[in-house]
């Protein structure tokens, strides 16, 4: 009877001592967003523009081998004609500079953002079988910075605003 609990004591010892040696220094990831399989990544394909057919056949470009098309997509250049700018004019386009940096511009933000929500994540890590199963923690873990689209709907539409409609809640919402 003895050796039988001293025999588990020492299992549970060993099982606790080899969990505590799984722990790393990487930057916890929340969203486990890594491939599983060896299929395409279905996020990387972007659709191509609509064929058009040009007035004269003469603005057509010429066809080159691994050149552009005009039916590539340009998601960069989309968003900078969306913000009111002219692709290709960097940072020469001033009334696109000056609408994004109408509030102030903060220098070295990204690296900031970058080292607070680091912090951030490593507090909010998961519990030992969560992360030692790789159970997904990230809805939880950002929950108290969530939007609550409901409530903010209704307060821009008490405000007077014009809003679209929107779906009804879900149950458990």
């Amino acid at each position: 009877m003895q050796a039988a609990r001293g025999a588990i004591l020492a299992g549970a010892t060993a099982l606790a001592l080899t969990l505590a040696g799984c722990g790393s220094d990487a930057a916890p990831e929340l969203m486990n967003l890594q491939s599983t399989g060896n299929g395409p990544d279905e996020f990387a394909i972007l659709p191509p523009k609509p064929l058009e057919m040009p007035e004269t056949l003469a603005q057509l470009p010429v066809p080159t081998p691994g050149g552009v098309n005009r039916t590539d997509p340009t998601p960069e250049a989309d968003a900078i004609v969306a913000l009111g700018g002219r692709p290709g004019a960097g940072s020469n386009d001033a009334a696109l500079v000056a609408q994004a940096t109408r509030m102030g511009v903060a220098s070295g933000i990204r690296g900031q953002l970058a080292a607070e929500d680091l912090e951030y994540r490593r507090k909010n890590d998961g519990r030992l079988l969560e992360r030692v199963f790789n159970v997904n923690v990230y809805f939880r873990a950002y929950a108290p910075m969530s939007l609550d689209q409901h409530a903010e709907l209704a307060r821009w539409r008490r405000l007077g605003v014009a809003t679209p409609s929107a779906p009804p809640r879900a149950s458990g919402e």
